[in-house]
């Protein structure tokens, strides 16, 4: 069986993918019993659509791979720790286990800013683990900006 190391490479290849169209380099696998079911990145620039987040996108694909909205048995692996609008959706599907990468101080819903993946008031609660290759998953992201500050100064 994989290792939560290895899954989160699968992730951060998708989040490489994303950056290859000018989009915020997230990427998100969904996996069940150690197989792979969803993997996407994010798509908002190519889809002109504020909700495609890798964590939504790779939501949608598990639920038509499994035929229901519920995600039992599985884990999602997102290379940054999900906004409010992911983690909302996390809950939905019911998703048991959650492993992130980069914590996101600016909009992390996971713990760094909000908690909606732990609010008790909430009908579930997954399992979170952040800080799975970290270290690589917040490069993407800094190298990504960088890049984009040094083209709109030139």
């Amino acid at each position: 069986m994989k290792t939560d190391e290895a899954h989160m490479e699968l992730a951060l290849a998708q989040a490489r993918l994303a950056s290859e169209h000018d989009d915020v380099p997230v990427g998100a696998v969904i996996v069940r019993d150690g197989e792979m079911i969803a993997a996407a990145g994010n798509r908002r620039q190519v889809d002109l659509d504020p909700t495609a987040h890798a964590e939504l996108l790779a939501i949608r694909q598990a639920a038509t791979a499994l035929g229901g909205w519920r995600l039992p048995g599985t884990t999602l692996f997102v290379t940054l720790e999900p906004c409010a609008m992911c983690a909302g959706a996390i809950v939905l599907a019911r998703i048991p286990r959650v492993v992130f990468g980069a914590a996101d101080p600016k909009a992390g819903a996971a713990g760094s800013v909000f908690d909606v993946l732990g609010e008790p008031a909430l009908n579930h609660r997954p399992e979170v683990t952040g800080g799975i290759l970290a270290k690589e998953s917040g490069a993407l992201l800094r190298d990504f900006f960088a890049a984009r500050r040094r083209a709109t100064q030139a």
